[in-house]
Formats: C-alpha cells, sequence, structure tokens
C-alpha cells in the first residue's frame, strides 16, 4: 500500500462552521434528491488531516435541498422595485416597493403570504440570497424594504440579478409565484431613469444555465484503490479509496478579490457526517494548493460501482460558506444499490477517472476536471 503524505494536520478545525449541509446549500429550487435503500456495505473513513478514524455506513438517508413548488399556480401580475449602486458603500441597493394582482396560492379564500427573494446569479447561494419580510393575506403586498449586496461594481457588471416572488406556507412547501430577471452587464448605471421605480411583468421559471456555460474553475487530483490494505491477511479484505486533493485552478470570485477555499469530501450515498471529510482553508488566491489526501476504506469491490466520490469547493466567509462548484466521480449509471439515485450523474470526464482507477489498483489516477454545479444532499444526523 501507498504510504499517504499528511500535510497541513492542524486545520481541520481553523475555523467553526455549521455542519448541517443544509447552510451550504448551493441552489433553491423544485427539486429533492431520492431516497434510497440502506446498502449491505460499511465504509470507514480515515482522514488525513485529523489522524483519527471513525465508522460511518454507505446507508442510505433522506437527501433534499431547499425546494419549493413550481408551476402548481398560475404565474401572474408584476412587482415594483428599483435598483442602484452606491459607489461611496460600493453596495448595490435592490429597493423592492410593492406587488400587485398575484396568484392565490388560498384559492379558496383568494389570497396569499408573499414575499420577495432576490438573488446575484450565477451562484445561488446563502450569500448571495436576500429577501423581504413576509406580507400575509393579500394578493398585492407593499414591502418599501432595501436589499443591500456588498460588491465591487466591476464584479457585479459580470452578474444577473433575479428577483422571485414566493408563497410562505408554514406546513408545505414554498409556492413559487413569478419572477424577474435583470442582465446587469448590460446595464445602464449613468441612466437616471434606470434609478425610478418601475413595473415589471412576473414571468414563469426561466430555463437554467447550461452547467457548461459557466466557469467554476477546476480541480487537480489523484485517485487510488487499494484492493487489499492489510498485508499478510489470506482471506480478502475491504479494500481502501485514496483521494488526494492537489489544487484548484481558477476558481471565480463572488466577494471581489476575496477568496478563503476549501474542499469537502462525501462518499455517496452515505450523506452523515461522520462521512464527510475536508481540507484546510486556503486564502487570498484563485489556485488554491492544498495537497491533502483523504483515505476512505471499508470497500468491497462491489461498492465501486455503487457509491460516488462527492467533491465540493466552498468559498468560506465570515458564517457561510458560499458554493462555487464540484464533481461527483463514479460509473454515472443513475442507480445505486438498486435505486435510482440523482447524484450519480458523473459527467464522461468523471467516469473516465474512476474507470481507470477501478481497471489499475495501487497506482494513483491523476486528472484535471472542470467544476461543476451540484445540488448538493443535506447531511444527515
Amino acid at each position: 500500500m501507498i504510504k499517504k503524505q499528511i500535510r497541513n494536520q492542524t486545520q481541520m478545525n481553523a475555523f467553526q462552521e455549521s455542519d448541517d449541509r443544509e447552510t451550504d446549500t448551493a441552489s433553491e429550487g423544485s427539486y429533492q434528491l431520492s431516497r434510497h435503500k440502506k446498502s449491505p456495505s460499511s465504509l470507514t473513513n480515515l482522514s488525513s488531516s485529523s489522524g483519527m478514524t471513525s465508522l460511518s455506513s454507505v446507508s442510505g438517508s433522506v437527501m433534499s435541498v431547499y425546494s419549493g413548488d413550481f408551476g402548481n399556480l398560475e404565474v401572474k401580475g408584476s412587482i415594483q422595485f428599483a435598483i442602484d449602486y452606491v459607489d461611496s458603500l460600493k453596495e448595490l441597493h435592490v429597493f423592492v416597493a410593492q406587488c400587485k394582482d398575484l396568484a392565490a396560492a388560498d384559492i379558496k379564500k383568494q389570497r396569499s403570504d408573499p414575499y420577495v427573494k432576490t438573488y446575484l446569479l450565477p451562484d445561488k447561494g446563502k450569500m448571495g440570497k436576500k429577501k423581504t419580510l413576509v406580507v400575509k393575506k393579500t394578493l398585492n403586498p407593499v414591502y418599501n424594504e432595501i436589499l443591500r449586496y456588498k460588491i465591487d461594481k466591476q464584479i457585479l457588471k459580470t452578474q444577473k440579478l433575479n428577483l422571485s416572488v414566493w408563497h410562505r406556507d408554514t406546513f408545505k412547501r414554498n409556492s413559487f409565484l413569478g419572477e424577474v430577471e435583470l442582465d446587469l452587464e448590460t446595464w445602464d448605471w449613468d441612466n437616471k431613469q434606470n434609478k425610478q421605480l418601475k413595473w415589471y411583468p412576473l414571468k414563469r421559471k426561466t430555463a437554467p444555465v447550461p452547467l457548461e456555460a459557466e466557469n467554476r474553475g477546476e480541480m487537480k487530483l489523484a485517485l487510488q484503490y487499494v484492493p487489499e490494505p492489510v498485508p499478510g491477511k489470506k482471506l480478502p479484505t475491504t479494500g481502501e479509496v485514496h483521494i488526494w486533493v492537489k489544487e484548484c485552478l481558477d476558481l471565480p470570485l463572488l466577494r471581489g478579490s476575496h477568496l478563503n477555499s476549501f474542499v469537502k469530501c462525501t462518499i455517496l450515498p452515505d450523506t452523515s457526517r461522520k462521512s464527510r471529510q475536508k481540507t484546510r482553508a486556503v486564502g487570498k488566491t484563485t489556485n488554491p494548493v492544498f495537497n491533502h489526501t483523504m483515505v476512505y476504506d471499508g470497500f468491497r469491490p462491489e461498492d465501486l460501482t455503487e457509491a460516488c466520490v462527492e467533491l465540493t469547493v466552498w468559498d468560506h466567509y465570515k458564517l457561510t460558506n458560499q458554493f462555487l462548484g464540484g464533481l461527483r466521480i463514479g460509473f454515472g449509471t443513475g442507480k445505486s444499490y438498486g435505486t435510482e439515485v440523482d447524484w450519480m450523474d458523473s459527467t464522461s470526464e468523471e467516469v473516465a477517472l474512476w474507470e481507470k482507477m477501478v481497471k489499475s489498483p495501487n497506482t494513483w489516477i491523476e486528472a484535471i476536471l472542470p467544476l461543476r454545479m451540484l445540488l448538493i444532499a443535506k447531511i444527515s444526523k
């Protein structure tokens, strides 16, 4: 077995963050990832950063992202708002005034509990999300709220502003009532008319940007499968998968010139906290070097066709983590242990790396893979 090089051992708890992956959710949509059955396998993971061993099973857990109902209600009505960039504060101000003639979520009583949510696209993470208060029991809510974004103007000109209206339901999914999207790259910031309140008709959900169109940078990594990590045993043992995260290249800047990135790893279908490992955070560069090896053992040969390595890159800022991009490395069959799952969606490049690793045991297989948008599963307890 190749002995791993352990570096950056003390940074595993370099900062405090929520361990609930819901905090790190990259997008808010109508998606709910599949449930899957408990598998017969049991994987153990060994973190090279902490030197500690913990047990986890490749067991099924409900995977979900923030979700809402799209298309259940008719999209109608309009929203009144204005935007302005305050150079002295380096802030984008979105003044949300009111909506009128919204669709009724409560058809019998002809009313909704609407609120407005804004994002700076393409990254619909918590750092970019703002929302108004909920105004109850009306189809014509008045907000008069200013939503502020601290962002450099040059970065802002690469973004799109999305405003969506939602009905707040305490017991069910929130219902989508319509949206408006402004391309800030072509926005005339010097035109005083553009700073005035205007009415915009609400529209149906726009099609998502193709993943290939998003430049999220790349990750340089190497994988190795060690089929029998314990020498001298006559009976076949379970193997190990070694994941060497070397560096990332050309990561996107979401906070002006600031970036403090780290990488998380989970072996799906296990979404428990015991399964998750992460690198230290590397700041002030779009090309962070991690040189961090993660080891997961308990892999039987049949587990290699059912499991998937999920690597995600995050920008840590204060108490939140902004998703930058990720990989899912596996066979991309769409199924795991006989159950259809959304996360077994590896690209051809990701599949090729996994196949080479499986076919070449005890050998490091290196690749540079493009990072992409992922629907991130909520971590289970």
